[in-house]
């Protein structure tokens, strides 16, 4: 889910349905895109049926517009040069591929991410959304297509720590305002719960030896993990978020294309691809 501390990370860059957390270094977003030349959206077949099935109002704007809090690496976010990218960008950007339709980005504050996308401002919503009951009577959602949660990282090599249970009586890291905060502070007998401003300063300290383990969202986790492997690891995962696309409750022909091109791409490998590129992990085996 979206996290609480936007402004540090938006400070940081540049230079409810209300949850969240944000940050990033220069040095991880630089690191991801060098890692990762090949361009796999230009390797996606455009599906003509689906194509055609396109609503009028789309075929006539000649692009599906999309509404984004780009501050959730690394989901969505700026890289050292503004420019937006992230696993959702990518997954967006597939879409349109498979569709034959451009894509366009629009970036909006979380808070009023839902109300814009009823005020007809983008087409849908793909943000790291969490699919949950209270969003479902405002919009409609696509299937899951990641699931979120919390997951514990440990240090490499730490086989001491497998389970919420493990960490009773334990310092835990955690980024402030965050689901892994909820997470940790909901854990019994946990002896300290340690929060930062920033993730990267929770992953420090347990490379340090300041904590044992750092609680953080499966993707913001499996990201730094992918990242220095040598340092961090996965212990488990707490329990799952799916996120899903969101759309106006009217808006059933796009929503219904969208879907069968997330299948298409499934089915043929590029969201493995995708998620290897982001996570060094396959979300869709």
């Amino acid at each position: 889910m979206k996290k609480l501390l936007y402004m540090a990370l938006i400070i940081t860059v540049s230079a409810s349905l209300l949850v969240g957390c944000k940050s990033i270094d220069d040095s991880s977003t630089s690191s991801t895109t060098k890692q990762n030349p090949t361009d796999i959206i230009n390797s996606i077949k455009k599906n003509d049926t689906l194509a055609k099935a396109l609503p009028d109002n789309v075929k006539k704007a000649k692009a599906i517009a999309i509404g984004v809090d780009d501050s959730y690496p690394p989901m969505e976010y700026r890289d050292d040069k503004f420019a937006l990218i992230g696993f959702d960008v990518d997954f967006g950007n597939a879409i349109g591929k498979k569709l034959g339709i451009a894509i366009t980005w629009t970036p909006t504050a979380w808070d009023g991410i839902i109300p814009s996308l009823k005020a007809k401002k983008f087409d849908m919503i793909l943000s790291s959304m969490s699919i949950n009951d209270e969003r479902k009577k405002e919009v409609n959602f696509s299937d899951p297509y990641i699931q979120g949660g919390p997951v514990i990282v440990v240090k490499t090599g730490d086989s001491t720590i497998k389970t919420a249970d493990d960490l009773k009586g334990k310092i835990v890291g955690v980024q402030s305002g965050s689901t892994g905060a909820d997470a940790a502070d909901a854990i019994v007998g946990v002896k300290e719960v340690k929060k930062y401003d920033k993730i990267t300063t929770a992953l420090e300290d347990l490379a340090a030896g300041r904590v044992v383990a750092v609680v953080a969202d499966d993707q913001v986790g499996r990201y730094y993990i992918g990242l220095d492997s040598s340092k961090y690891a996965l212990a488990s995962k707490m329990n799952d978020e799916p996120f899903g696309i969101a759309f106006r409750k009217s808006d059933t022909v796009l929503s219904e294309n969208v879907q069968k091109a997330i299948n298409e791409l499934k089915s043929e490998g590029t969201l493995s691809k995708i998620s290897q590129k982001w996570f060094k992990t396959d979300y869709y085996k």
